[in-house]
């Protein structure tokens, strides 16, 4: 099982910058604008957090190129979450 799991997240990995050939934002990524065309208003969680500053504002990361920024933005999420779920897993069998 753990074998398939990481075998996805490396697919997945690899069609990380799929996202660069279109002019479209990613899904959930909108602006307040595309919220309020979409929905016919702005949610106030939405409107909100508009205010907090991204680690890693659109996957760009200094001196690197925007395909690099991207692998290295997923891959920074990936040991993340895999840190995290690592981690809580120890947690719990205690």
């Amino acid at each position: 099982m753990k074998k398939k799991l990481y075998m996805l997240v490396a697919l997945l990995f690899v069609f990380v910058p799929l996202g660069l050939l279109t002019n479209s934002p990613a899904w959930g990524e909108w602006e307040n604008e595309h919220y309020q065309k979409l929905l016919g208003y702005i949610p106030s969680g939405i409107a909100n957090a508009k205010s907090l500053d991204a680690p890693i504002p659109d996957y760009a990361i200094g001196g690197t190129s925007q395909t690099l920024s991207y692998y290295l933005s997923a891959l920074l999420g990936i040991v993340l979450l895999f840190g995290i779920y690592y981690f809580l897993l120890k947690v719990l069998k205690k």
